[in-house]
C-alpha cells in the first residue's frame, strides 16, 4: 500500500464509522417516533425529552433538506426513509472505496 493509501484508509475508516453512527441515530429516531405515535411511550419523562431533543437536533437539518425535494406520500413523511437509503448508499460507497484502495494502492 502506498503513501496515499496509508493516508486515506484511516480517514475512510473514521468516515465509515461516523456514517454508521448516524445511520443508527436515524433508526432510533424513527423507532421513537413510532413509539410516540402509537402511544407506547410518552415524552413526559425528562430523560426521554432530552433524548428526543438530541435526536431532533441531529436529524432535523437532513430531514428539512429532503422534505424540500420529496413531499409526503399519502400523508406519510418519507424523509427518514430516504435519509436511511442515502446513508446506506454512502456507507456502501465508502466500504467499496476502502476495498479498492486496499487492493490497488
Amino acid at each position: 500500500m502506498g503513501i496515499i493509501g496509508l493516508i486515506l484508509m484511516p480517514c475512510l475508516d473514521i468516515l465509515g464509522f461516523l456514517v454508521d453512527i448516524y445511520f443508527k441515530v436515524v433508526v432510533v429516531d424513527v423507532i421513537l417516533y413510532w413509539l410516540l405515535q402509537y402511544k407506547i411511550m410518552t415524552v413526559h419523562n425528562k430523560y426521554a425529552e432530552k433524548l428526543m431533543d438530541v435526536l431532533k437536533s441531529l436529524t432535523d437539518p437532513a430531514y428539512k433538506l429532503i422534505r424540500k425535494k420529496v413531499p409526503p406520500v399519502a400523508g406519510i413523511d418519507v424523509a427518514p426513509y430516504v435519509l436511511l437509503v442515502a446513508i446506506a448508499f454512502v456507507g456502501s460507497f465508502i466500504s467499496h472505496l476502502s476495498q479498492w484502495i486496499n487492493q490497488y494502492m
